[in-house]
C-alpha cells in the first residue's frame, strides 16, 4: 500500500510539473470567499421590497430605507453591493442573474452547507455520505489539499472560516491546510500586535451564535495571514448572511452583506497594491446555496425550499475577461470552480468527478 501511495506522488508531482512547463495563464495566486447563503436576488436586485419595510424582520420600519431602497433595483443592488458593480460589474464577471437564463446552481440536493461547500471545494456533490452539517471529516480531497500536497503550494495554502465545521470540511487534519474557524484565536510564537488584539476581543465578545463567530474576527484574522505569511492560496468563508437569515433579521442581513462586500474590495485593494499578487491573483466568490423567497421561506433553504440550490459566481483576475454580468443564457455550478482554480492555475484538475471547466472565465 505505500507504495502504491509513492508511486501515485511522484505520478502527481510529475504530471504537475509537467504542466507547469506549459502554463500560458498569468494567474499564481487564488483567493476563494464563500458568502453563506446570500441569495442571488439581492446580488443581482439589492434590497428585497417584500422584505425591506417589515417591522417582523428589522428592528426599526423604515430604517433601511435610506441607504439601500430605490425603486431602481440596477441602483439597489449597487447600493447594498458597491464593489461587486462598480469593480466586478467592470473588471469582472458575474454569473447567476435567472432574469437573463444565466443560471447557477447546486450539484448536490441537499442545499444546505457542508454539502455546499464540499461541491465548492472538491468539485462534486456527495449527496451519500455528505448529508448533514456533522463534524466528520471530509471523505473527499478539496482542491486546497491537492494544492497543499504539491512542492509549489505546500505551507502556502491557508483558510478562515467563520463557521466552527471548516476544520473538518477542509479535513485539517489530513490536508495540512491550516484552518483558523469559529472561535479558533491566532497561535504561535510571532503574533502580530493586532492579532494579539483580534484574540483578546473575540474572546470578550462572543455574538449571538454557539458555533459560529462574527464575521470581523474571520476577515482581520485573514488579512494579518496575507500580510504575515504571504500565502498562494487563501479561502475565506464569511458566515453572518446565513445566521441572521436564519434568525429573520433581514436588516442583519443586508448590513452584513454590504460589510462584507467592503471587506472583499479590502481584499482586492490589498491584492493591487503587493507586488506579489498584483496582476498575477484571481479572486473567485460564491455562496453555498441559495435560500426560499417568501417571508415565509426566505429564512429557510434545503431540500424542501424549491429555490435552495440556486446560486451565484463572480470572478476578476489576469485570464479573466472583463464580460461583466453575464447575461448569456446557460448552466454553471459551483461544482465547476475547482477545476476552474486549477485551469487557472495552468494545470488539470486531478479528479475526474469535478465540474467541467468555466470557460468563459478564462480567455
Amino acid at each position: 500500500m505505500k507504495m502504491k501511495v509513492r508511486a501515485f506522488t511522484l505520478v502527481f508531482c510529475f504530471f504537475t510539473l509537467a504542466s507547469w512547463g506549459q502554463k500560458t495563464t498569468k494567474t499564481e495566486n487564488i483567493v476563494l470567499i464563500t458568502l453563506d447563503g446570500l441569495r442571488w436576488q439581492e446580488v443581482f436586485k439589492g434590497a428585497d421590497s417584500l422584505m425591506i419595510d417589515d417591522t417582523g424582520m428589522i428592528k426599526n420600519q423604515g430604517s433601511l430605507l435610506e441607504e439601500y431602497w430605490d425603486v431602481d433595483p440596477l441602483k439597489r443592488r449597487e447600493m447594498l453591493l458597491p464593489f461587486f458593480w462598480q469593480t466586478l460589474a467592470t473588471e469582472g464577471q458575474i454569473y447567476g442573474n435567472r432574469s437573463y437564463g444565466n443560471l447557477v446552481d447546486n450539484w448536490n440536493k441537499m442545499w444546505f452547507s457542508y454539502p455546499g461547500y464540499n461541491e465548492v471545494l472538491s468539485g462534486f456533490a456527495d449527496d451519500e455520505r455528505i448529508n448533514s452539517n456533522s463534524k466528520i471529516n471530509n471523505p473527499n480531497t478539496t482542491f486546497l489539499e491537492y494544492l497543499n500536497k504539491m512542492p509549489e503550494f505546500n505551507g502556502k495554502v491557508m483558510a478562515f472560516g467563520s463557521w466552527d465545521v471548516f476544520p473538518f470540511i477542509v479535513n485539517e487534519e489530513r490536508s495540512g491546510v491550516p484552518v483558523n474557524a469559529g472561535f479558533d484565536l491566532a497561535e504561535g510564537e510571532d503574533l502580530t500586535e493586532a492579532e494579539r488584539v483580534i484574540n483578546r476581543i473575540q474572546q470578550e465578545i462572543r455574538g449571538p451564535w454557539g458555533g459560529v463567530r462574527l464575521d470581523p474576527f474571520t476577515h482581520h484574522f485573514a488579512m494579518e495571514a496575507f500580510k504575515k505569511h504571504k500565502p498562494r492560496v487563501m479561502y475565506i468563508a464569511y458566515g453572518e448572511t446565513d445566521d441572521w437569515a436564519h434568525g429573520n433579521k433581514y436588516d442583519e442581513y443586508i448590513w452584513s452583506a454590504h460589510q462584507t462586500d467592503a471587506y472583499i474590495q479590502e481584499i482586492w485593494e490589498m491584492i493591487q497594491a503587493d507586488p506579489q499578487y498584483k496582476d498575477k491573483t484571481t479572486l473567485i466568490i460564491t455562496t453555498d446555496h441559495g435560500r426560499g423567497v417568501t417571508k415565509r421561506t426566505w429564512t429557510s433553504h434545503g431540500a424542501s425550499v424549491p429555490e435552495g440550490g440556486e446560486i451565484w459566481i463572480a470572478a476578476i483576475g489576469p485570464d479573466t475577461p472583463a464580460r461583466g454580468e453575464m447575461k448569456l443564457k446557460g448552466q454553471w455550478a459551483s461544482a465547476q470552480i475547482a477545476r476552474t482554480v486549477f485551469q487557472l492555475l495552468g494545470m488539470e484538475y486531478p479528479d475526474e468527478k469535478a465540474g467541467e471547466l468555466i470557460e468563459e472565465m478564462l480567455k
